[in-house]
């Protein structure tokens, strides 16, 4: 491949969405269709809010279609096919993967910074606290960390919520390090376990040097994300943790394994060094020649495709910040607002809430992106990723206020 590849933001955006696997065909929407997603997008963020659903859930929806949930539980639980470790935030992630993040377990806390340097600090002062919940494990687990009595010696000082949390932040501390591993749910309740009770017979345990970790990472943020800058894939799969990424680039590009391309708009070429991975050099060909199935579908605000702001602006030219803890009289847009994505465009905001107890999905506001005027099959499209998504959550039927059906005519 001598000469530079140029592609168009457009084939930049479907190159990225189909590895998102956010095109048809869908994956299958069994256990084995979930373990080729993660596969693919590498980790799922976790994140308690349910105004609509878990993050996790949403995320997988928007990819399966109506899954069952009781499958993604199966693999994380009975069969451990997946577990719960920090990836681009706290996230659902692969076990095959467990080396990768073992690299990240050993180096949790190895470093220069002021906050490795103060927990450090507070870990060697709370020895027996520590020492006191290995041993509880060791012989009652798994548990909860209601099950804990907080015998620290010094408590953690903050102006955060993890002020005081003393018992909270040494289960924390003990999984970023690898020495426990979340074994269940029940509700928000994680019930922790010693990682050797929890990690199953067959998972890997090879030890992996950091240049290896970052060499395997960076290949897995660059598929995920289509085509990236270093920068990009920094932000992506295992966020912030590629030291000296671009020496590992370098490589990679020597070995003919990632090429450079360059993004061109309407004449002026995008700055940056954009990369694109030799695997998906195909897939972009076909993208190109036009074979490409667009979806229409509603995205989490923790979705894979959109968690990277600064990138989604770029590519999309959509700037999304999440509302939740604006005080409401301030939201732009509302409490828990899902893009719509709808072919290679995000073209619009919808601003839903669950009513469990009267089983509606009921959609507080539409808003359609600047310059984008629905038409009629693009309303009906959008309406029908909504009912989609209604049928997933188990609501009778989907209430739409004024206001949405103002700002979007035709959209009942």
């Amino acid at each position: 491949m001598s000469k530079l590849r140029t592609i168009t933001p457009q084939s930049a955006r479907r190159l990225a969405i189909s590895r998102q696997r956010l095109v048809d065909p869908r994956p299958a929407p069994t256990r084995q269709g979930i373990i080729k997603l993660f596969q693919d997008i590498g980790c799922v963020q976790i994140d308690p809010l349910r105004a609509v659903e878990r993050t996790q859930l949403l995320v997988l929806w928007s990819r399966l279609g109506r899954f069952d949930p009781a499958d993604l539980e199966a693999l994380l639980t009975s069969e451990r096919r997946l577990f719960e470790y920090w990836a681009h935030a706290a996230s659902i992630v692969m076990m095959d993967d467990y080396p990768l993040y073992q690299v990240h377990m050993r180096h949790w806390l190895v470093g220069d910074e002021a906050w490795q340097k103060r927990t450090l600090v507070w870990l060697e002062e709370n020895d027996e606290l520590r020492r006191t919940i290995l041993s509880t494990l060791g012989q009652n687990g798994p548990l909860s960390s209601r099950d804990f009595k907080d015998n620290s010696q010094k408590s953690w000082e903050s102006s955060g919520w993890t002020s005081g949390q003393n018992v909270g932040l040494m289960l924390n501390s003990l999984w970023r390090l690898g020495q426990i591993m979340v074994n269940h749910r029940q509700g928000l309740n994680k019930y922790w376990d010693l990682s050797a009770r929890v990690l199953p017979a067959w998972a890997p345990r090879q030890e992996m040097a950091w240049p290896e970790a970052v060499y395997q990472a960076a290949q897995r943020s660059l598929r995920a994300l289509g085509v990236a800058r270093p920068g990009d894939i920094e932000q992506h799969f295992t966020r912030q943790r590629y030291h000296g990424l671009s020496d590992t680039l370098d490589r990679l590009e020597a070995q003919a394994l990632v090429f450079p391309i360059e993004i061109i708009d309407q004449g002026q070429t995008w700055p940056g060094r954009w990369l694109i991975h030799a695997a998906d050099l195909p897939l972009l060909d076909q993208i190109e020649a036009g074979d490409w199935q667009p979806r229409t579908t509603l995205l989490s605000p923790f979705d894979n495709l959109i968690c990277d702001r600064d990138r989604s602006e770029l590519l999309f030219d959509f700037h999304f910040r999440i509302e939740i803890y604006v005080p409401a009289a301030k939201r732009q847009y509302g409490y828990y607002v899902m893009p719509i994505l709808h072919g290679d465009r995000l073209i619009g905001r919808i601003d839903p809430k669950m009513d469990r107890k009267k089983k509606q999905l009921q959609v507080n506001a539409l808003y359609s992106e600047p310059g984008f005027v629905p038409d009629v099959e693009t309303t009906w499209a959008v309406a029908q990723a909504i009912e989609d998504l209604a049928t997933f959550l188990g609501a009778k039927d989907v209430e739409y206020s004024n206001k949405a059906i103002a700002a979007w005519p035709g959209i009942r």
